[in-house]
């Protein structure tokens, strides 16, 4: 039997305006995946699924809706029936991408991941794909651009061999402007680091070595280890913080609310201490969305908050200063104690009972 998902998997949402270079850089994230199981979603417009055709065969779990745009669906049932083929353990993804048609509505997209009932998914973000060639062109045939990148998580502004420095550099800002908060980085023919959008699957020594050689593989081989050799890493930052004095739940709460600019993800735990003995919080951060998930401390464990920031264009010893400055100052527990955590407790999402997942597994296996 296969055994119950202990961890949600990230649905990320790759969107952009036609020929801007999503299918480029989906194909790219397959071909680059290093063992991470990758379900794609096509939301092709038309009859005729030119997106579903070039990535169809590279992985194992591609759904094609076809024939008009996901965004348009009444409410999320759709979606969800796809979602919860996905999801199912036997299909044993690490990351879902939907690749939007370049005429949708991002923002619906998100909003019915955000209402999914699936307790088995976690939103992994709106990437936004910009062609730096064309981008003023697309700007003043469809102003909701500007709308589009206002709600992206991370702007991947794509095609930069085909402008001039100087003219990269205007766009850059441009783009910037339209989408602060959220992290933009430059890349020609979709290449960026997938660690970006997911992070590398662990799996047990021997299972991939098992197992079918996929489409995916060939390409991967066929195109080599060039894509390494380009530091892709080098677009964005990431940057590490520990402390072994437990978070004030106030503070810290402060700080990831006025997250700075350029901020794409946050992961890791966070220790509260008085705030909640007994559990440490695993946060996940993307773009504006934010979720805490109380886990029981393992006996003997050493109780740190340990967490890692990705972005680009950011201030590393501003970060960790401004963590620095969150810690919680030594004292009794007090009833005040109990309501500081009223910040972070809104951002835990209720959990499905052990039994329903083992029943489910069941189903499944």
């Amino acid at each position: 039997m296969t055994p119950p998902r202990t961890q949600q998997i990230p649905v990320v949402v790759l969107a952009g305006f036609l020929g801007s270079g999503k299918t480029t850089l989906l194909n790219h994230l397959l071909r680059n995946r290093a063992g991470t199981r990758i379900g794609v979603i096509v939301n092709d417009f038309g009859s005729i699924e030119i997106d579903a055709m070039t990535v169809a065969g590279q992985v194992g779990s591609t759904v094609s809706l076809g024939n008009g745009c996901l965004c348009c669906a009444v409410d999320a049932s759709e979606l969800d029936t796809f979602l919860e083929t996905l999801t199912r353990p036997s299909a044993r993804l690490d990351v879902i991408v939907i690749e939007a048609s370049g005429l949708a509505e991002p923002q619906e997209l998100v909003r019915m991941l955000l209402a999914s009932e699936n307790p088995h998914i976690l939103y992994g973000g709106l990437v936004e794909v910009v062609d730096a060639a064309e981008f003023d062109g697309v700007r003043e045939r469809h102003p909701e651009i500007d709308r589009h990148l206002a709600v992206a998580d991370l702007v991947v502004l794509n095609k930069t061999d085909r402008v001039a420095e100087t003219e990269r550099e205007r766009l850059r800002t441009a783009v910037a402007e339209l989408s602060a908060p959220a992290a933009v980085i430059s890349a020609v023919h979709g290449r960026i680091d997938p660690e970006l959008l997911f992070d590398p699957a662990l799996r047990p020594d021997g299972e991939e070595k098992i197992r079918q050689l996929t489409f995916e593989d060939l390409l991967r081989e066929e195109a080599g280890d060039g894509d390494h050799a380009d530091h892709l890493h080098a677009a964005y930052e990431s940057v590490e913080f520990t402390s072994d004095v437990p978070m004030d739940p106030r503070r810290f709460i402060a700080f990831l609310d006025s997250r700075p600019e350029g901020l794409y993800r946050i992961k890791g735990f966070a220790d509260f201490g008085v705030g909640d003995r007994d559990h440490r919080y695993a946060l996940h951060a993307v773009g504006r969305f934010l979720r805490f998930v109380p886990q029981p401390w393992a006996r003997a464990e050493q109780r740190l908050t340990q967490l890692v920031m990705i972005g680009a264009g950011i201030d590393a010893e501003a970060l960790r200063a401004g963590l620095a400055a969150c810690r919680a100052e030594p004292g009794p527990e007090t009833p005040e104690t109990e309501r500081a955590m009223w910040g972070v407790l809104r951002y835990v999402r209720q959990e499905p009972e052990p039994e329903d997942v083992r029943e489910e597994a069941a189903a499944e296996a």
